[in-house]
């Protein structure tokens, strides 16, 4: 069933309030007719839409991602993603109440909970007059307020309960803020639709924000210690994803890069996802274009779409693929690291490996011809050199004499200092906060994310749905919890399953393990999760996030939760214990 919604704009909001106007909506849930049908799909476009604007790279996604051990972002060259020095203190957890990363994702995630309450507030007398579509949509926006107030109690340690626009939240922290977010999908879970997903919340997605919660209670109870997991907690994680996994219902993908495809959205691994198929006013692709580097043209067709030089994994990341494959490249190990596309014909590649790595090494040869529209950059972890489009002194591409697009070894030709126009996108193990390790070129580049063939720009008008829940993760989640019960055999074969599943590529199809422990399980769920935002929160459920890291030795406990910001506190100041400033700020 295609479940479509296209947003439009919404006036800013106080915090205090979320007085929610001006909704000026278009349409809608294809499945649904009539006017009453138009209200019921205007009410709940707003709430699913913005989830595209709450998980933007420089919002909550780039919050998860860049304080964690698997990304860091340089100044990069002195010249580009410095923005006010926000990345490089989340990085370093000098986090401040005044740093706009983490405004932008408490401002941002906030606004989405408003809208969710916007809809309820418009579904709730619907639902009662015995709309019955009404009903259902009325299931999935509590059910989403109770995921997106998850977020902001992973990252801030609170949930802010509110029915009405016209009362002041209730700030809950700890369990009462557990029990609130569980007393919510509770009360949908048996009655909420079972096959409108994976752009709807369906029940199976209800299981898993669950399972989530009790994979995490033990954190929320008491975010500076040491988690104490309950057996209790644990065995309401193996009955919410044994539901999931016994209805039959999802498969784990053979491919693994099909999963963040522009066919994505009919994968059978996907449980929930932010459905991007052309029709959002806020979709994006920023996922995909990041980390990717600005002279790298990954869509021909569309000589615009390039990337960013953003992001990068760390090498202590990446050192974790090593230590787990030893003396085989983690390329050849282990099909989620790395999917070869660019095929470089033996001739040009034997003429070009082993040069020195500048322009004048190039020879007329160092190049083939491809369609535009049958170019596709590698996938996976991207190391080395790069082949791909480039674009002459004109700003068009190169082509062959056949008027296809001539592929080359990229050069790099953007940013400023040593790395500019004298040698090749060259990714290096080392980067860092130097000068030296803050160019351009440095650092392995995550390409998870296809570049949507649907995007004439590279930023926007994506078809690739925004993965938020599917199979793999639900199968080391009942890992986990086995494995903190206990039962190390059920947890090695659950891990087994997701590692062997990969099958679309036999000769990188990952071995099963022998093993398991809490820090093989650990690695497992950097290798098959990484880039989807899930490593901050693996890292302090698993005690790792006071460990050092590249330009980073933070060991205070209190950064585990952000800052609120000091806009949304002063926004309160005025009403007496209302909002309190999280320890340490």
């Amino acid at each position: 069933m295609k479940n479509k919604f296209i947003i439009a704009s919404l006036f800013l909001v106080s915090f205090l309030n979320w007085n929610c106007t001006d909704l000026d909506e278009e349409l809608l849930d294809e499945s649904l007719t009539g006017a009453e049908a138009e209200v019921v799909s205007g009410a709940i476009a707003p709430a699913y839409g913005y989830i595209s604007w709450t998980w933007r790279h420089t919002n909550y996604y780039g919050l998860q991602l860049i304080p964690s051990d698997e990304a860091i972002l340089p100044y990069r060259g002195g010249s580009d993603w410095f923005d006010g020095g926000k990345f490089l203190a989340a990085h370093s957890h000098n986090f401040t109440p005044t740093n706009d990363l983490v405004s932008s994702a408490w401002n941002e995630l906030t606004t989405n909970i408003s809208r969710t309450l916007s809809a309820i507030e418009v579904l709730t007398p619907l639902a009662e007059e015995g709309n019955a579509e009404a009903a259902g949509a009325l299931y999935e926006m509590k059910a989403l307020r109770a995921y997106l107030n998850m977020l902001l109690l992973d990252s801030w340690g609170i949930v802010l309960k509110k029915e009405s626009a016209g009362e002041l939240s209730e700030v809950l922290r700890t369990q009462d803020a557990i029990d609130y977010i569980e007393s919510e999908l509770l009360s949908v879970v048996d009655v909420i639709n079972t096959d409108k997903g994976p752009g709807r919340i369906t029940q199976s997605a209800v299981w898993g924000f669950l399972a989530r919660l009790n994979l995490n209670a033990a954190v929320y109870r008491d975010p500076y210690g040491t988690p104490s997991f309950t057996q209790t907690d644990m065995d309401e994680v193996i009955t919410y994803t044994n539901n999931i996994i016994n209805s039959g219902n999802f498969s784990l993908s053979p491919e693994y890069f099909e999963l963040f495809d522009d066919e994505n959205h009919t994968n059978p691994e996907l449980i929930f996802a932010l459905d991007q198929r052309g029709v959002l006013n806020r979709e994006h692709m920023r996922w995909a274009y990041w980390s990717i580097a600005g002279s790298m043209f990954p869509r021909p067709e569309w000589p615009s779409a390039d990337g960013t030089d953003g992001p990068a994994i760390t090498s202590d990341f990446y050192q974790t693929w090593v230590d787990a494959y030893g003396a085989v490249d983690p390329a050849e190990a282990d099909s989620r690291f790395y999917k070869k596309n660019t095929i470089v014909p033996e001739a040009q590649l034997a003429d070009f490996e082993g040069r020195e790595k500048l322009l004048s090494t190039e020879t007329e040869n160092s190049f083939f011809c491809v369609q535009d529209i049958a170019f596709e950059i590698d996938r996976g972890i991207l190391r080395g050199i790069q082949w791909g489009p480039r674009k002459g002194d004109d700003g068009q591409f190169l082509t062959c004499d056949d008027g296809t697009i001539k592929i080359l070894p990229i050069r790099q030709t953007k940013g400023n200092g040593p790395a500019r126009d004298v040698g090749y996108v060259d990714h290096t193990l080392t980067i860092d906060f130097t000068n030296e390790g803050s160019l351009h070129n440095t650092g392995y580049r995550p390409a998870k994310f296809q570049f949507s063939r649907t995007s004439p720009n590279g930023n926007s008008n994506s078809s690739v749905d925004i993965v938020l829940m599917r199979l793999a993760e639900i199968y080391l989640m009942r890992a986990e919890a086995k494995l903190r019960n206990g039962d190390s055999g059920g947890a090695l074969a659950d891990v087994n399953v997701v590692r062997t599943s990969r099958t679309a590529r036999p000769e990188q199809t990952a071995a099963a393990l022998s093993t398991m422990d809490t820090d093989i399980l650990f690695r497992e769920r950097g290798f098959e999760l990484y880039w989807e935002g899930f490593r901050r929160t693996d890292q302090i459920r698993f005690g790792k996030y006071e460990d050092s890291w590249t330009d980073k030795t933070d060991t205070d406990v209190n950064h585990r939760l952000f800052p609120i910001p000091q806009s949304a506190v002063d926004a309160a100041s005025g009403i007496d214990g209302f909002l309190q400033q999280n320890t340490g700020y």
